[in-house]
């Protein structure tokens, strides 16, 4: 269990916790950040979204900078990386701050890159992550962050960031995960061609 797989064990054991807090969600009160009040259950969890997030790219860099790459990584950390942020969009569609419709577009494309993922490698191919997709990351990451902060930074201002971060992730989602298929449509050749 080398130090990249202990990260990706550390943000699987996170997920569950991130979970119960959200939903068994203890009135512990509000702070106030910036002028934004934010119940601190999501403060918290928040928090831990974040600490997740964070051990997920720390982790990626360790195990390409060291040669570490392993089967468990492998499996693991793209399974934590989607549970982590299928459960924090599912959760916010829960408390009302973001749309089911765009969500279940985001959960959509999510499990068919997977999927496609898994016959590629099936072949001995290997899908990296092209730019729109790391930019679909970073604003699903920025998106899910400030809409548990209920816009905190921007509120104050009448900036609604929250929501068209969330609206820049949709675009990207569907447009890397078009991408994918377009680059990737040689696999399913034989699947037409009876």
């Amino acid at each position: 269990m080398n130090l990249s797989n202990k990260l990706t064990m550390f943000r699987i054991i996170l997920i569950p916790i991130f979970t119960i807090l959200l939903a068994f969600n203890v009135p512990a009160g509000e702070v106030l950040v910036a002028g934004t009040a934010i119940p601190v259950s999501e403060l918290i969890a928040t928090v831990i979204f974040i600490v997740a997030s964070l051990t997920d790219l720390l982790d990626g860099k360790i195990a390409r900078s060291q040669h570490l790459v392993t089967n468990f990584g492998k499996f693991a950390d793209p399974l934590a990386d989607k549970l982590l942020v299928m459960t924090a969009f599912i959760f916010l569609v829960e408390l009302g701050a973001a749309p089911a419709w765009v969500v279940a577009i985001i959960i959509w494309r999510e499990l068919a890159v997977t999927g496609l993922r898994l016959l590629l490698s099936q072949g001995g191919e290997v899908m990296a992550a092209a730019m729109p997709g790391k930019i679909k990351t970073t604003t699903q990451m920025l998106a899910i962050i400030l809409l548990f902060l209920h816009n905190v930074f921007f509120a104050n201002i009448g900036l609604p960031m929250a929501d068209i971060m969330l609206y820049v992730c949709l675009f990207f989602t569907i447009y890397s995960g078009t991408e994918y298929f377009i680059k990737n449509r040689g696999i399913f050749k034989d699947s037409f061609s009876k």
